[in-house]
C-alpha cells in the first residue's frame, strides 16, 4: 500500500484525467467538486476512514467528470484494481471486505441522490448537519451552499430561518 501526505490546497485529480486509483483517507479532507460555466460546485466531502472510490471506472476506463481537491492537509491510503487483485490471492478474506466497502459506498451515494431528487435545499442542510456536522467547522460556507444546491445568499436565508424557528421554541 501507497501511504501518501499531500498539502492543503493539492489537487489529487482533474476533471478529464484518467484515473484507476482508490484512497482511504486516514486524515484530511478531500472536496470533489465539478466546474460548471466557471463556477466550482461541490458534490461530496471525503473524511477521515472514508474511502473515494470511482464506480463509474470499473469496468469501462473514463476520463474523471470531477475533481479533488485537498481541503487541508490529508494523508491518505492509495490503491487500485491490480493491487486489490493481488491483495485478494494473497488474503482471501480481504475480498469479503472489499465487497463490503463497494456495498457501503454504492449505499452512500444512492443515498446522496435520492438525497437531491427528493429532499428541499433546507432539508439537505439539516441532514448534512446533523450527520457530518464537523464539516461546517472545516469548509467555506461557500462549498456547503454549492454542496446542498444553492447560492451563498439562499444558504444565509435557510440559516437565518432555522435559527428564527430555534429561538421560537
Amino acid at each position: 500500500m501507497i501511504i501518501k501526505n499531500l498539502p492543503k490546497g493539492h489537487l489529487l485529480l482533474k476533471e478529464g484525467q484518467y484515473n484507476n486509483d482508490t484512497y482511504f483517507i486516514l486524515e484530511g479532507l478531500v472536496r470533489q467538486y465539478k466546474l460548471i460555466d466557471g463556477n466550482e460546485i461541490t458534490t461530496n466531502f471525503f473524511s477521515e476512514e472514508q474511502w473515494i472510490i470511482s464506480l463509474e471506472n470499473f469496468k469501462v476506463k473514463t476520463p474523471s467528470k470531477y475533481n479533488l481537491i485537498c481541503v487541508e492537509d490529508t494523508c491518505l491510503v492509495i490503491g487500485n484494481e491490480q493491487k486489490a487483485q493481488e491483495l485478494f490471492k494473497q488474503f482471501p478474506r480481504f475480498e469479503s471486505i472489499s465487497r463490503q466497502i463497494m456495498e457501503t459506498v454504492f449505499f452512500e451515494q444512492q443515498n446522496l441522490m435520492t438525497t437531491y431528487i427528493t429532499d428541499k435545499p433546507e432539508q439537505r442542510y439539516l441532514k448534512l448537519l446533523k450527520s457530518r456536522p464537523e464539516i461546517f467547522q472545516r469548509v467555506p460556507q461557500y462549498d456547503i451552499a454549492t454542496y446542498i444546491g444553492v447560492k451563498p445568499e439562499s444558504l444565509s436565508r435557510i440559516r437565518k430561518k432555522l435559527q428564527t424557528k430555534k429561538q421560537n421554541f
